[in-house]
């Protein structure tokens, strides 16, 4: 399973039909100079954070609404032209990469905060709005969107990725915190999938069904999301660990006892080695766990020193708390670089970077298990994750011109989705199939299964020109 036989991401541009001369006049005459066949903005378009190698489209267009998104996508569909929305390319598996050119939707401009109605917790925004540009807009309204994959992505993109994060232990993914989405169908059709009550029982859950499914079903225009009160008191805290497992089952314990963690990362020392040099901090060179928790005031201080007591049962050293939001600011932002701080470790490699995702009861030992494997393998690379929901990440720092390294990494990912399988698991908690992961679905839900999302794949885009290649490729 080399990732020179398995990834359609190398096909040679060279082969591929060229953008009808047609539908570049018609889309030229509707979006004007914003529409582009640049070959370095196709370029910066084809290329994500994945170890993939770029796969540029044959122009890309900027919409700002969802009637233009609808023009542009019915305009491809008269052509059977592909079509690939693109949020900010963060993505890390493949999923924006043009494997048969076409046309990428870029949705920046869609960035409008449409509605905030606190009263119902709920904001509804335009697919480009950023998961921080959505918390500046709310900033004084004592509420705020919890779902926090790291990056500073669209909330389009999380929706399309059905993306997670450092909140879920308490708040839930993003298919929790979504109500409603407005779509674009492969005809060039728009459609809303609910209404903004928070449950329905009338008829299928198509919010659902699109979130996860990597624009490969429909464009995402706007969405609907969930919103959160704003605790009283928040407290965060930082401790060192013995081993992996001894911070991992702090967290479960913490779990099982009651205590309402809102974030809880586990970072090994080689992650924790990486922080220190990329934002000069002097954090213990340790397996190391980052909490956050919130409530009362009494809670807090309740909940901080049941939580202190467990790490101390095992092996953990005392905390270093932070409170002030300034100070939460200055623990999490580290943690946030830590993929960025990670790349340094090796300049000029590229990551191949893979997640899994297992139950709690099975986490330390998968853990364990993975940081032998990548010892093995002689790799260099970090492992972190959010244990509070039994999903971790492995970044496999290789020369990308070096194939035996290519290889190893390949290797170590592969066994590490059959670790998690075997675990009862997933062979990706929160980054997506993309490209990189498709050939794990049978081997994780079965062939019934995946014919069944075929299906559904077949008859909302019957001409395979939403992301193709994607999730379940409907040809080889």
């Amino acid at each position: 399973m080399s990732m020179t036989t398995r990834m359609p991401a190398q096909v040679d541009a060279a082969t591929r039909d060229p953008l009808p001369q047609a539908l570049a006049e018609t889309l030229a005459a509707a979006f004007g100079p914003r529409f582009t066949t640049n070959r370095v903005v196709c370029l910066q378009h084809g290329t994500d954070e994945s170890a993939l190698p770029p796969a540029p489209p044959d122009a890309v267009v900027y919409p700002e609404s969802t009637e233009e998104v609808a023009a542009a996508v019915a305009a491809c569909a008269a052509h059977r032209v592909p079509v690939i929305a693109f949020g900010v390319g963060s993505s890390i598996e493949g999923h924006l990469l043009a494997v048969r050119g076409g046309v990428c939707l870029d949705l920046s401009r869609m960035d409008r905060v449409l509605d905030v109605r606190p009263e119902d917790f709920t904001a509804t925004v335009q697919a480009g709005v950023t998961r921080e540009g959505l918390n500046r807009a709310l900033a004084h309204s004592g509420f705020f969107f919890s779902v926090d994959p790291g990056a500073n992505a669209t909330i389009g993109g999380m929706v399309a990725t059905a993306a997670s994060g450092t909140n879920t232990v308490r708040y839930g993914t993003m298919r929790d915190n979504v109500l409603s989405l407005t779509v674009v169908t492969a005809e060039g059709q728009v459609i809303r999938t609910a209404r903004r009550a928070r449950k329905s029982s009338a008829g299928y859950c198509l919010t659902q069904l699109f979130a996860g499914s990597e624009g490969t079903l429909g464009i995402i225009t706007e969405a609907t999301v969930k919103l959160h009160p704003q605790p009283e008191a928040v407290a965060a805290a930082v401790a060192a660990f013995p081993d992996v497992r001894s911070a991992v089952d702090t967290v479960i314990e913490a779990l099982q006892a009651g205590i309402p963690l809102a974030r809880a990362e586990m970072l090994d020392a080689l992650t924790i080695r990486a922080i220190n040099a990329h934002s000069r901090t002097t954090l213990r060179e340790a397996p190391t766990l980052f909490l956050e928790f919130g409530g009362s005031p009494a809670q807090v201080r309740e909940q901080g020193a049941a939580l202190q007591a467990l790490a101390q049962d095992h092996g953990g050293g005392d905390f270093e708390w932070a409170v002030r939001p300034e100070e939460r600011s200055r623990l999490w932002t580290p943690r946030h670089h830590a993929y960025f701080a990670c790349l340094q470790l090796r300049p000029g490699s590229r990551s191949f970077t893979t997640d899994a995702c297992v139950p709690l009861s099975g986490l330390a030992q998968c853990i364990e298990e993975t940081v032998q494997d990548i010892r093995g393998s002689g790799l260099l690379a970090p492992v972190f994750g959010h244990v509070g929901d039994g999903n971790f990440h492995c970044l496999l720092l290789v020369d990308p011109g070096n194939a035996c390294e290519v290889r190893a990494a390949e290797g170590v990912s592969h066994r590490l989705v059959q670790r998690a399988i075997r675990h009862d698991g997933t062979c990706t908690g929160e980054h997506g199939v993309g490209l990189h992961k498709v050939p794990y679905l049978v081997e994780e839900h079965g062939a019934a299964t995946v014919e069944i999302m075929r299906r559904i794949k077949r008859a909302l885009d019957p001409d395979d020109i939403l992301n193709p290649g994607k999730v379940v490729p409907l040809r080889d």
